[in-house]
């Protein structure tokens, strides 16, 4: 890199509603990677569970999610502005984001 960065808003220049969820590294590193994720109604399927050798510590920046743990089957409600460590191999998933309006998460993946 040479000179001055520009600066980025991680809550603009977002992707037009799909059907997947919109994934963008924006850094990344030994032993650590952070993504921009945009999220318009989409959820984990049924039935399925991350289980993931990195911790990810996650942050919704806007929008409404719902995440579910498999241990104890406890669910965590996020607004903008929560954020959330998910341990490594803590079993989880996306049991809902919000269909009308983009979740932007921030998430940090690290070991």
């Amino acid at each position: 890199m040479t000179g001055a960065p520009d600066p980025a808003n991680l809550l603009r220049d977002l992707p037009p509603r799909q059907d997947q969820e919109w994934v963008e590294v924006l850094a990344c590193g030994e032993g650590m990677r952070i993504q921009r994720i945009v999220s318009w109604g989409q959820c984990s399927p049924e039935g399925f569970w991350y289980d993931q050798a990195e911790h990810e510590w996650v942050a919704l920046l806007s929008g409404a999610a719902r995440i579910q743990f498999a241990d104890g089957d406890r669910t965590v409600i996020l607004a903008p502005g929560d954020s959330l460590t998910i341990p490594a191999h803590v079993r989880h998933r996306v049991e809902w984001t919000d269909p009308e309006r983009a979740s932007v998460w921030l998430a940090v993946f690290f070991r």
